[in-house]
């Protein structure tokens, strides 16, 4: 990530976001919404009807954030819909950047070197973290979107002419458990784990940590009599769990102390994660040297040597056995 103030690539993202000793995570800036007709959606203004083409996606391989949009584009069967760019795994001090290193694709779109580009070909005057994903509209030429809880509610339902497999990950039956179960699983797994690694001191850490193992145990523990979060068919909230499950024992475990326990130490999270790994589509969304370049790359002050752990060596292709709790 970077950090710009008006415009300027300005200080460190990292001092920006660990004040106070603990890491606070900063809100997203563009919360426009694609909606089937353009009419305004919950945030933002009007103006941006889907269509097919018209919309593109940067992401990066490593960052959880944008693995849910790759993930609901996939489940979707959007992939021809809207384009993607993937951005270099390891971020340097001006940020995310369109090297075309393996895996990485360059800028097809704007033809930036770098994210922070994008966001002031939108905005010449943001202030702000330039985060992955992004959402672009290359028909108005500017950001949509870079909220990806948001970006992937867009894609559960305004595509849906140019969907080739209709699934509703967000049922209006389940609605309101999702977003429960989203708001205490960000909270404590998928922002917890970035807490507790960039706490910058003891106390909160150790908050972070407990929180998140505390979490765990209990995720656990719903998922040993029922096959997905919510019952027999994955929803939202297990797609929104799994980036951070899938990231958990080959990075977080080390690099953000998160070591009590792994997730291939779970009963029940670890056959849980084999089975959304397996699910038609998400392994392809999946890409270990990309997590695992980025996070011990580009976080100097975490691990210094900038070494990539070889292991551990992962079989998220063994079977699972949870078809028996459908």
């Amino acid at each position: 990530m970077s950090l710009l103030q008006q415009g300027r690539l300005d200080g460190d993202w990292y001092e920006n976001v660990t004040q106070d000793k603990a890491f606070r995570r900063t809100e997203s800036t563009f919360r426009n919404w694609i909606t089937p007709d353009g009419s305004p959606g919950p945030t933002g203004e009007g103006g941006f009807p889907a269509a097919p083409g018209r919309y593109h996606l940067y992401v990066s391989l490593a960052c959880p954030w944008a693995h849910r949009t790759l993930i609901v584009r996939a489940l979707k069967g959007l992939e021809d819909v809207i384009s993607v760019d993937i951005v270099n795994p390891h971020m340097g001090p001006e940020g995310w950047n369109f090297e075309t290193v393996p895996g990485a694709t360059g800028d097809r779109v704007n033809g930036k070197a770098f994210l922070h580009e994008i966001y002031t070909r939108a905005d010449p005057g943001f202030s702000g973290i330039v985060t992955v994903p992004v959402l672009w509209d290359k028909h108005r030429r500017t950001i949509v979107n870079n909220e990806s809880s948001e970006i992937i509610r867009m894609f559960n339902s305004a595509f849906e002419p140019w969907a080739r497999r209709k699934v509703d990950l967000v049922p209006e039956s389940l609605r309101a458990a999702i977003d429960e179960l989203n708001a205490v699983i960000y909270d404590d797994v998928n922002n917890g784990v970035y807490k507790a690694g960039f706490a910058r001191d003891q106390a909160a850490y150790e908050a972070a940590y407990d929180a998140l193992f505390a979490r765990l145990d209990e995720l656990d523990a719903r998922l040993a009599s029922r096959r997905f979060l919510l019952g027999d068919t994955p929803t939202e909230a297990d797609w929104r769990l799994f980036p951070t499950l899938v990231r958990f024992d080959p990075v977080y475990v080390a690099h953000f102390k998160c070591n009590r326990q792994r997730i291939a130490d779970y009963p029940h999270l670890s056959g849980y994660l084999r089975d959304l790994y397996q699910w038609p589509g998400i392994a392809d969304t999946v890409n270990l040297a990309h997590i695992k370049t980025h996070y011990f790359t580009s976080h100097p002050a975490l691990n210094p040597s900038g070494i990539v752990p070889k292991g551990p060596e992962l079989d998220w292709l063994a079977p699972h056995g949870r078809e028996a709790l459908s």
